[in-house]
């Protein structure tokens, strides 16, 4: 604001007053044409204004037009009281409702550039959300819960086609395109998309032509049965993810493959989900079929048809995961198997080829503090160091395997031993070790000891569950192969003895048996005793 003895109106001013107050700048009493009482009020305030700002602030401060502000956040000074930030935030966010300017441009000069464009959201609308009032009024609550389940179901299913169309047409052809890959290398991590999206549209089809005029599907049971069995075919997509995930992994040290997967991932289309999220959908709606069909079950009346065709379908679904996963474990145990690297042919032990379940593995230490990759299989246990050959990871292995036969198992306390190597033992005492097991060989001819540590009392505890759950495992198949032995010897000698008495019988025609013979008889089933006696000692003991 102009004190008023600095103010010399302009010459455009003095010859015309064409211009409203409220479009002009400049202080009233500039225009010829007003009155003397209008020339002194507007002369009392620019005086008054003139006064005060004498007293608040530097006169050659400048001053924001009100015409400019757009936002009356605007108008409040920076405020480091939190109540009253937020408060300027929400006149903000309500002010100027008409204006056609995005909220960002009502910001002030100098602050943060807007923000980039929102990720792409959902649909979450529930199924009684598309109901008129007077059509939800028609349904029970059960019935709208039955119908919700359903249509949950059925979203789940768009949901995943597009996603799976997203990884073809987003990852997989660009890439492909710009050969930041080759095609063996994204066959390899991608699968056989194609093949899976009309399995799924097929499964829409079938739900949207048995869905009624009033935009409900009365019986699902029968479709799911005769859908279920197609899901074989991700016994292959399931059972190859282990080496897709590493052969991805690799791929992302290239620079080109790293920048277009960030670009991919600050896109909107992409929900802030990388490309293997994507990839492993369809395995994590696999898990999800079986809680679905229950959840239809749950709300479907006991005297309703599709009652034990769900129950059924529960069933299918559930003998279809079993194999999925019994082909997945096979798959990771033969791929980390393939990985080991033995230094001398004597530590390929043949019960590896007998493996076909890895039961756990990861990183633990030794006693004097190295570092070992540990593979739990279901026959051996294998310590290992990670190594790098060619840029390609494997494990060294470190000891000869040891055969879950013999394993034995120690869990030790909390401070009962002392860990660390001769370099640090020779400075210090040894820390006190934590969650810490020892396992060993009852062979003395192995004579193996090893003294292992783990991260946590999580990990520990699920090292020690695995590790008894495969000891007893092996041995309930070698007590039932020694029944086996057992009844197998004892049936045979029955079946000896049995044979011996007839041979001692004889027959009407044949000759009265002698002495000697009968002698042969007692020693025959001395010896048969004696038999039986050491193979039921050996149960016994456990040779």
């Amino acid at each position: 604001m102009v004190p008023l003895d600095q103010y010399n109106p302009p010459q455009s001013e003095a010859k015309t007053c064409s211009r409203s107050a409220a479009e002009s700048d400049q202080p009233l009493y500039g225009c010829h044409t007003h009155t003397g009482r209008d020339l002194i009020r507007s002369t009392w305030v620019q005086f008054n204004a003139a006064t005060i700002s004498v007293f608040q602030e530097p006169s050659n401060k400048r001053v924001r037009p009100l015409a400019k502000v757009s936002s009356l956040v605007n108008l409040m000074s920076p405020s480091k009281n939190g109540a009253v930030r937020r408060f300027g935030q929400t006149i903000q966010s309500m002010s100027l409702r008409g204006d056609n300017k995005s909220p960002a441009t009502s910001l002030r000069a100098g602050s943060k550039a807007a923000g980039p464009t929102p990720t792409k959201r959902r649909n979450s609308t529930l199924w009684s959300e598309t109901l008129d009032v007077h059509q939800k009024s028609t349904f029970s609550a059960k019935e709208i819960k039955r119908q919700e389940a359903i249509y949950e179901l059925f979203r789940g299913e768009q949901d995943l086609i597009e996603d799976l169309q997203l990884a073809r047409k987003a990852y997989h052809d660009p890439m492909l395109k710009l050969a930041i890959m080759t095609e063996e290398e994204l066959a390899h991590i991608f699968g056989d998309l194609d093949a899976y999206i009309p399995l799924h549209e097929y499964l829409l089809m079938k739900l949207t032509e048995g869905t009624g005029p009033d935009g409900t599907i009365s019986q699902i049971g029968h479709i799911v049965i005769d859908w279920l069995p197609g899901l074989n075919a991700y016994k292959n997509y399931c059972s190859n993810q282990l080496a897709a995930k590493a052969l991805l992994d690799q791929k992302k040290q290239d620079k080109r493959v790293q920048d277009f997967l960030q670009r991919c991932l600050e896109s909107p289309f992409s929900r802030k989900l990388d490309l293997w999220s994507f990839l492993d959908i369809p395995r994590s709606r696999l898990v999800k079929y079986p809680l679905l069909l229950r959840e239809i079950l749950r709300h479907t009346p006991p005297d309703h048809p599709d009652g034990t065709k769900l129950e059924r379908a529960i069933t299918i679904i559930q003998e279809i995961l079993s194999d999925i996963n019994v082909r997945k474990g096979e798959s990771e145990c033969q791929y980390y198997i393939d990985k080991l690297e033995f230094l001398d042919e004597k530590q390929r032990d043949p019960l590896l080829d007998k493996c076909k379940t890895l039961l756990c593995h990861g990183e633990l230490r030794t006693k004097s503090g190295s570092r070992l990759h540990v593979f739990l299989f279901s026959e051996l246990l294998v310590l290992t160091r990670p190594v790098t050959r060619n840029d390609r990871s494997c494990f060294q292995v470190y000891r000869q395997p040891i055969p879950v036969r013999d394993l034995s198992l120690e869990d030790l306390q909390d401070g009962e031993i002392r860990m660390g190597g001769s370099f640090r033992g020779a400075f210090t005492n040894g820390e006190k070790a934590k969650n810490v097991f020892r396992v060993s060989s009852v062979d003395p001819s192995s004579g193996q000891s090893h003294t292992l540590n783990v991260s946590d009392v999580y990990h520990k505890q699920q090292w020690l569950n695995c590790l008894r759950t495969a000891m007893a495992q092996q041995q309930g198949a070698a007590t039932g192969a020694q029944q086996e032995l057992s009844t197998s010897a004892k049936q045979h000698s029955s079946s000896s003895l049995a044979k011996i008495c007839c041979d001692g019988e004889g027959d009407e025609n044949c000759p009265h048996v002698s002495s000697p013979k009968l002698r042969a008889q007692t020693l025959s089933k001395t010896r048969l005793d004696q038999k039986l006696q050491g193979s039921q000692k050996r149960e016994e003991t456990g040779v």
